[in-house]
């Protein structure tokens, strides 16, 4: 540890602010590739020596100040903040930006909003800094072995920092899993639908666990086997894998699963409200991950789980379950799967729209095959849809997931209407679903809910068979005006 009179000065390529578990190892990969000399500092200087101590073949550059640990930093500096979104965030950047220089980058991989990212971007810009929001996954382990990365900021903070961060990037079928996203607050943009699909993901698969056990009639062991079975095929994924590794882990306590003993309230830390906040302010359903969200919120809501029991007396029985009843599941996960990453990427292109970003859809598919909590083989398919067609309207609209969708909705009908029957709730089989079915209707029932609108608010309707925007004047004769004529 330096102590501020012999700082080593400008010898490190790369720093790292914020050494919690996720800095600490973030800093520990960068600085086993082959390259990086890393420079660290912590608000805390325990945390500091304690890393220096437990891990001295790093070679880490080390201070106990702002000051000496800038100086450490070869020009153009590079710095990665990982710290705790919010003020803090804020305080950390503020700290480091006195004693930066034009053209040096201040990185924040933390789990930050969007909004502020778009923020801090523009006022370090006027500073003649770089800012790079970057969304990072991966959780701890992929922090040290090669996580999944998604900056976005500046073409040219970019060319500065891509080099560093392919070098400590997970690697998918020989690329490594980062890519420029786009500009200003893309990267963490998609980062948060990263973390909305997650839910989802994570969403589906417990209720897959539930309908198997409480309809199905599986014990826990034997339900492991399933998804230990389904993770050898189409649906092999991260995800998948550990969830067999959970429901095969024994409580040293009772004898019996640890699923069992752990109390069914699923916390959360706000990305997945983030992404439907802000689908639903850019227009795009995403009734996958809300439900997803809604969910969470439901077991966490104790008394009232409690009091509406009591009040609402002995459940049905679980209805007996149609032949199969396990393939049904997989097929339903798959199929559910698919509109859950359909309405994700629909919500990367919104958001793109809306913030004039230039996000290659593809790409991200590609860098999210490794590293991240939602890699999967699913994927390689994605990626090869956008090659095909790089202007999807839908994922749901290429070939390969239309086949899928179709060969398995009898599958996912018959599993969204057991659970119904069984008091089970599927919210996810159930809205993925629904979903689907919207898409796929020659008309929806939105006609009459515009006819009420325009009755209680004048709000104005359109015709199926002529241009123009009309009204039907119902507190008065009910005839119908054009208010605003055809340009035709």
């Amino acid at each position: 540890m330096t102590d501020g009179r012999d700082v080593p000065t400008g010898q490190a390529n790369i720093g790292v602010v914020g050494l919690a578990v996720m800095g600490s190892n973030l800093a520990r990969n960068l600085a086993s590739r082959e390259g990086n000399t890393v420079a660290v500092y912590n608000r805390s200087p325990e945390r500091t020596r304690t890393l220096l101590a437990e891990h001295p073949e790093a070679g880490f550059l080390a201070s106990e100040t702002v000051e000496d640990f800038v100086a450490s930093l070869a020009r153009p500096r590079t710095a990665i903040i990982m710290v705790q979104a919010g003020a803090g965030t804020d305080a950390v950047i503020e700290q480091l930006a006195a004693h930066l220089e034009p053209g040096d980058v201040l990185v924040d991989g933390g789990n930050a909003n969007f909004v502020d990212t778009i923020r801090r971007e523009r006022d370090l810009r006027e500073r003649g800094l770089d800012f790079v929001g970057t969304g990072i996954s991966g959780g701890e382990e992929g922090a040290l072995h090669g996580p999944s990365i998604m900056p976005g900021g500046s073409v040219e903070a970019y060319r500065t920092l891509g080099p560093i961060l392919e070098s400590i990037a997970a690697v998918a079928e020989g690329k490594p899993c980062v890519t420029h996203v786009g500009t200003g607050g893309a990267g963490h943009f998609v980062k948060m639908v990263h973390n909305g699909i997650e839910y989802a993901d994570m969403q589906l698969i417990a209720e897959s666990y539930d309908l198997l056990r409480r309809v199905g009639g599986l014990d826990v062991p034997a339900i492991a086997d399933v998804f230990a079975e389904w993770n050898g095929g189409d649906l092999e994924s991260y995800l998948i894998e550990i969830t067999a590794q959970v429901l095969r882990q024994t409580d040293a306590r009772s004898g019996g699963p640890l699923v069992d003993v752990v109390l069914d309230e699923a916390g959360s830390k706000g990305t997945g409200v983030w992404t439907v906040q802000n689908a639903v302010g850019l227009g795009v359903p995403v009734s996958g991950i809300g439900e997803a969200v809604f969910a969470r919120a439901v077991s966490s809501k104790r008394a009232q789980r409690d009091a509406v029991r009591a009040a609402a007396g002995p459940r049905p029985a679980a209805h007996p379950t149609p032949p199969d009843f396990q393939d049904d599941v997989r097929a339903a996960l798959y199929a559910s799967k698919v509109v859950a990453y359909a309405q994700g990427f629909d919500t990367i292109v919104a958001g793109a729209q809306q913030y004039g970003w230039d996000i290659d859809l593809g790409a991200i598919a590609e860098i999210w095959r490794g590293g991240c909590i939602i890699r999967a083989q699913f994927l390689n398919r994605i990626v090869e849809a956008y090659e095909r067609d790089p202007q999807l309207t839908s994922l749901l609209e290429d070939p390969y997931f239309a086949r899928a969708v179709s060969a398995g909705e009898e599958a996912w009908r018959r599993v969204v209407s057991t659970a119904a029957l069984s008091a089970v709730p599927a919210p996810g089989f159930a809205s993925a679903l629904a979903y689907f079915d919207a898409l796929t209707s020659p008309r929806l029932p939105a006609a009459l809910i515009q006819g009420q609108r325009d009755f209680f608010g004048a709000h104005t309707y359109r015709r199926i068979d002529t241009p123009g925007v009309f009204h039907t004047l119902w507190s008065g004769d009910r005839t119908e005006i054009e208010t605003v004529p055809s340009s035709h």
